[in-house]
């Protein structure tokens, strides 16, 4: 991509950006959530005056092999370039890492993140995995983990079906996924579920919190030679939208990854399908923010 195509790229995220927050109207003060989709299931999510980025993915278009042994193999990752510059991107006060699959903790990102930088992970396996890389200041989420005055607690979740967890060299391969929720008194709860299928886990996770704001990892992302996915796909947005009626329903980990099966577009016209909401189920573009 041209040095002109990339300047246009990040003009038009940012122009997107700004008039979502105007859009967010006289109502919206400083205890406002902002939540950001870079790409994948990388986000930023501003909370109580603190930056969160979740799952960093940042290496350049096609730096990366695709995923062998899933669909559309031959295709490399990212699929799509970053819609802002690195060095925006990566502006945060900490990291959460839900755990350390190549399209939610990457090279790029062991490479260019400080450091020193605060970051959490779903247990301690993979928080020693990130020492290893030379971070610092890395800590395993338990009940108690607060950080800035924002609570950060784990859920669990399952990174495929219940067939593939039967496979021994499959389930070694798809690991432990979490979710995280973020709360804090005066401040929308949100719910990230993370790479993982509905279940009871998810469930679990939605009817404890009642989150205000869930995010869901929704590209139906699959292996081949197993029916079924290894994330979300439409169905179980529509499962959250069900279970959660005043929430807000965020789809996001599409159009990024070589085995990602499910696009914006086919979330957009099952929205419509099924005559869901549309202000209150978002399927943001790359670079597009929202606040809540």
């Amino acid at each position: 991509m041209s040095t002109t195509e990339n300047l246009t790229r990040y003009a038009a995220a940012a122009a997107l950006t700004t008039s979502l927050a105007a859009c967010a109207g006289p109502g919206v003060g400083n205890d406002a959530v902002q939540f950001q989709h870079i790409r994948n299931a990388t986000i930023k999510l501003s909370y109580a005056g603190t930056t969160f980025l979740v799952d960093p993915m940042l290496a350049k278009k096609g730096a990366y092999p695709g995923f062998e042994g899933t669909y559309n193999s031959q295709l490399r990752n990212p699929l799509v370039e970053l819609p802002l510059p690195l060095a925006e991107v990566m502006k945060a006060d900490a990291i959460v890492v839900t755990h350390t699959h190549l399209d939610h903790w990457d090279d790029a990102a062991k490479q260019g993140l400080p450091k020193d930088m605060p970051i959490f992970t779903q247990n301690e396996d993979d928080a020693q995995s990130i020492r290893k890389d030379g971070f610092t200041n890395v800590r395993s989420l338990d009940a108690n983990t607060v950080f800035k005055g924002t609570r950060l607690i784990r859920t669990g979740g399952q990174h495929g079906t219940d067939r593939m967890m039967r496979v021994k060299p499959l389930a070694a391969l798809l690991g432990t996924a979490s979710g995280i929720v973020f709360e804090r008194e005066g401040y929308k709860r949100v719910y990230v579920a993370g790479d993982t299928i509905w279940n009871g886990d998810v469930e679990a996770a939605i009817t404890r919190f009642q989150p205000d704001v869930i995010v869901l990892n929704t590209g139906y992302a699959r292996v081949t030679g197993m029916d079924g996915s290894i994330i979300m796909g439409k169905e179980d947005l529509y499962k959250a939208y069900q279970l959660a009626p005043k929430a807000t329903v965020v789809g996001i980990h599409m159009e990024a990854v070589n085995h990602a099966m499910q696009t914006r577009q086919d979330m957009r016209d099952y929205i419509a399908g099924m005559k869901m909401d549309a202000q209150r189920v978002l399927v943001p573009a790359d670079g597009e923010s929202y606040r809540f």
